[in-house]
């Protein structure tokens, strides 16, 4: 009895001094705002940019990420002119390049809803320097196109137009058309479109994705149709109503300060390549009207035209396309052929068909591009979502910070 006893002592002195099993308490969720991203992860966003500019990778942007037609995102960083100490703002003005197609091709949109062409009716009837076209062969010589080139093919970049490289590079290095960038040139769009119209094709229409000056093409023919030069459409049917006021062709004097410095790497080093008192936007002829690549914007703007996009062509109460013309824009139109960074190609950007054509984070149906100074953009209808990255790189080395920032932004969305 007494063994019996002492062992049930030393029992309740083992279990008295055993150290007490607490559960953890419960994790505090996760902050989320009301757009349904976490700012916690959203500090990664402002990281990686930040620390491209301390490396001094980079100048300065602009970062802007709307959520149902909301600000998530809207922030300077760095610098607009490093020389002369003048910070980045969210009103800069930078030059965005072929980020002007989703411009032109809205523009021509617009004329196509009022019925006056079909997408499948050839250029020349609109452009009749275009009605006999030759096609650059591989081994040399041309032979004639198997079939007419037509509004499609511009849209879709498969009107076999490069931007010099190909079978037919002689004859565009011969021509002067060696290069995106127009804006200096001094002759009319409807001459350049005339001399372009006497090369060879790179390619038969409809082939392949030819990325290049399609779109400028696409830009002449909205003159031709609509009556009016390639800038006033632009200005009386997109941006006026859309009130974007800093998206124009060439730069007002009265906005000069506001233009971003062009900076590009070199050597892994950030080298000043362009200012305001030489850039051609302000100082050039003034007289071919790029739709490929001529356009100026800023950040505020061109989320304007994005939203207008993800709202299936209407903003603020001011109808720009109908929701099934946005619906046959960002359709895939190209599966295999298709260019870019996602697995299809619509009227004017690279669509993402399946998640995994995007090879990063994205949604189906997302669809966006970019352009030569870096900037570049991502509309995500799924996800009711714009993301846009502005500033001026070029040559940007090996930098990936404008895709990284869609995917960092794509990783703080939590609902």
């Amino acid at each position: 009895m007494k063994s019996h006893l002492l062992a049930l002592a030393l029992a309740c002195a083992t279990l008295t001094h055993a150290p007490a099993t607490v559960a953890a308490p419960p994790k505090a969720a996760e902050a989320i705002t009301a757009q349904g991203f976490s700012p916690e992860r959203l500090k990664r966003l402002d990281a990686a940019i930040e620390e491209q500019i301390a490396g001094k990778q980079l100048a300065g942007g602009v970062m802007a990420v709307l959520r149902d037609g909301k600000p998530v995102v809207f922030k300077a960083y760095g610098q607009r002119d490093i020389e002369n100490a003048r910070p980045m703002r969210t009103d800069t003005i930078f030059r965005i390049a072929s980020m002007t197609k989703a411009l032109t091709s809205v523009a021509a949109m617009i004329l196509y809803e009022e019925g006056r062409f079909l997408l499948k009716e050839p250029v020349s009837r609109y452009l009749p320097a275009f009605a006999n076209l030759q096609v650059a062969l591989p081994q040399g010589g041309t032979e004639k196109a198997r079939r007419p080139l037509t509004i499609h093919d511009l849209l879709t970049h498969t009107a076999g137009m490069s931007y010099g490289p190909g079978p037919a590079k002689a004859a565009y290095d011969a021509a002067g058309m060696k290069d995106w960038y127009l804006v200096g040139h001094d002759e009319t769009l409807a001459a350049w479109t005339d001399r372009l119209a006497a090369l060879p094709l790179q390619g038969q229409p409809g082939e392949a994705f030819t990325y290049g000056y399609a779109t400028d093409v696409l830009g002449r023919l909205v003159e031709v149709v609509s009556g009016q030069p390639l800038d006033r459409f632009i200005k009386e049917r997109i941006t006026d109503p859309l009130r974007m006021p800093d998206t124009s062709f060439f730069l007002p004097a009265d906005k000069l300060d506001r233009l971003a410095n062009v900076y590009g790497l070199e050597g892994g080093q950030l080298k000043l390549m362009e200012t305001s008192a030489r850039s051609d936007f302000v100082n050039g002829p003034r007289k071919l009207l790029s739709g490929g690549a001529g356009m100026l914007s800023t950040a505020g703007d061109y989320t304007r035209f994005l939203q207008m996009l993800l709202n299936k062509g209407e903003l603020d109460g001011v109808r720009i396309l109908a929701p099934k013309t946005v619906a046959l824009m960002t359709a895939d139109h190209l599966g295999t052929r298709s260019g870019g960074d996602a697995d299809g190609f619509g009227l004017g950007f690279w669509v993402n068909v399946r998640t995994g054509g995007f090879r990063e984070l994205g949604s189906e149906g997302a669809f966006g591009w970019g352009s030569a100074y870096f900037p570049q953009y991502t509309v995500d209808p799924k996800e009711r979502l714009v993301i846009l990255l502005m500033t001026q790189l070029r040559p940007a080395g090996n930098s990936t910070l404008n895709l990284r920032v869609r995917n960092l932004t794509y990783q703080a969305l939590l609902r």
